[in-house]
């Protein structure tokens, strides 16, 4: 995958593709209710204002968003204060989301794999970056704060 953008969203979007597979094609059991449907929308709408919130402390501090870039701070405030991860911990709200949207039990599997993926390819190395560029500040940080909650 030579020259294909490694990028949580594009992560985020080919799990959402599957999850809609998952649930047209091979949906083992499906749940449909306005309730589900309604929690649905309200967790996706939540997920986007975190990914907002998070978003905006990336820019107040000037320091890049990105994934595999050098961080330039180390941002602790806001929802960084509850959570290292707010952005990929609003992108599998999104995720579950659609899931309950859908009603399907076969597309759950998918969240697990979401968060594998994001922990493994993204979370692990921006750690090691945090610990690289600011030392035993980032490491207390890390400590006193967990991966998603």
């Amino acid at each position: 995958m030579k020259g294909f953008p490694d990028l949580p969203p594009l992560w985020l979007l080919a799990f959402m593709a599957l999850a809609w597979l998952l649930a047209r094609f091979l949906p083992l059991a499906s749940v449909e209710s306005s309730a589900l449907r309604l929690a649905g929308i309200v967790l996706a709408c939540a997920a986007i204002a975190l990914i907002g919130w998070s978003a905006w402390w990336f820019w107040r501090k000037r320091t890049t968003i990105e994934p595999h870039h050098v961080p330039g701070t180390l941002i602790v405030e806001g929802p960084y204060r509850i959570s290292r991860n707010p952005i990929y911990l609003a992108f599998i709200g999104i995720l579950a989301a659609q899931v309950i949207w859908l009603g399907a039990v076969s597309a759950i599997v998918t969240l697990p794999a979401l968060v594998w993926v994001l922990t493994e390819r993204f979370a692990k190395p921006e750690e090691r970056a945090l610990i690289q560029a600011f030392g035993a500040e980032a490491d207390a940080y890390l400590s006193a704060t967990g991966r998603w909650v």
